[in-house]
């Protein structure tokens, strides 16, 4: 398969769109979307040891227009979007309404465009758009980790309106955080931690004790495997990760690569079928920080955080998960393992 190829477009207000793959030139008379003005700022907050990010603009940004206003579709006559190209394969471009900027405390916020068919979704990317998405990622992390105030490459997609999606275009973002964020510090911790007592890697080990234990195992697929841990705090939360210890999505081969989003996508038409709607979720990836040191610790994985508990109703983060950081698990996971299964 040919190396994706990448062209850069340079708005006058200095934001990048990269168009990855074939794309057609924009329209004649294609102008640039107008950027909002708002204050953004990184404040620490002392009680809980950790930043907040605040950016004013993004009350404005776009939420839940029609298709025919879809900002994240192809320009058009008479019609800008974000993309700058009147088709394209997959897009990523500098948010419009990001939750930070380098100007303002260093960061950077992308978002990723996977296809220029707005009715798709990750559930109905052909093997080459997964395979390629995969690509994507890898040049993202690799790209802003290397920027200096860059800590971590944070790759994530919101799915679903329960979730706070304001575009159904599919798509995801990424964030490279000027710090390591207070979930991956934490894994990260645990995982320093475990290797001083034992001499072994947390996630391997995890990995392993599914597998033998199959109860929440779900699949192993070309060395990517998933499960439902023992320990999941959302209702049919699943982690798939890479059986061997690799830290990041540059360390994976591009077969490997293409592996993982197979396995991202099982899952996805999983819940799907799971109560015969579209699922609303998180889907997170954690890999090796970009701050210079070596992290030996860092295992990468990606981590599904589903809404539904049952037809028709949400878990609600409530006062016990936000005030006190305590989850409470709907069911067992064993359980939902089992119902996962069914539907694979």
């Amino acid at each position: 398969m040919p190396k994706l190829t990448r062209h850069e477009v340079r708005h006058p207000d200095g934001r990048a769109v990269y168009l990855f793959g074939e794309y057609s030139p924009a329209p004649s008379g294609y102008q640039l979307p107008e950027s909002p003005a708002g204050s953004y700022e990184r404040r620490w907050n002392p009680l809980r040891a950790e930043w907040v990010l605040v950016a004013a603009s993004r009350q404005g940004r776009t939420f839940l227009p029609g298709r025919s206003d879809c900002p994240l579709c192809p320009s058009i006559a008479g019609r800008s979007t974000e993309i700058p190209a009147s088709g394209f394969k997959l897009a990523v471009f500098e948010n419009r309404f990001p939750a930070m900027k380098a100007e303002a405390g260093g960061g950077a916020c992308e978002v990723v465009v996977y296809t220029d068919r707005h009715d798709a979704s990750l559930n109905t990317l052909s093997p080459a758009q997964l395979s390629d998405l995969m690509e994507v990622w890898a040049n993202r992390y690799e790209q802003l980790g290397s920027r200096p105030d860059v800590k971590y490459v944070y790759i994530f997609e919101n799915r679903g309106e329960a979730v706070g999606v304001t575009l159904h275009h599919p798509h995801g973002q990424i964030y490279g955080y000027p710090f390591i964020p207070p979930v991956a510090a934490t894994e990260l911790r645990a995982g320093r931690a475990f290797a001083r007592r034992t001499g072994r890697c947390l996630q391997c080990d995890l990995v392993s004790e599914e597998r033998k234990a199959r109860d929440r195992f779900l699949f192993m697929e070309a060395g990517i495997v998933a499960y439902v841990p023992s320990y999941a705090r959302w209702p049919y939360e699943v982690h798939v990760v890479p059986v061997r210890h690799l830290g990041s999505l540059t360390d994976l081969s591009k077969a490997g690569r293409s592996a993982l989003g197979r396995a991202l996508q099982r899952v996805t038409q999983a819940y799907d079928r799971l109560f015969d709607v579209p699922m609303p979720y998180m889907m997170v990836v954690h890999q090796r920080p970009t701050d210079g040191q070596l992290h030996p610790e860092a295992h990468l994985h990606v981590e599904f955080y589903p809404l539904m508990r049952i037809p028709g109703r949400l878990k609600f983060l409530a006062g016990g998960e936000v005030g006190a950081g305590t989850f409470v698990a709907d069911g067992l996971p064993e359980v939902k393992a089992a119902e996962l299964r069914k539907v694979l």
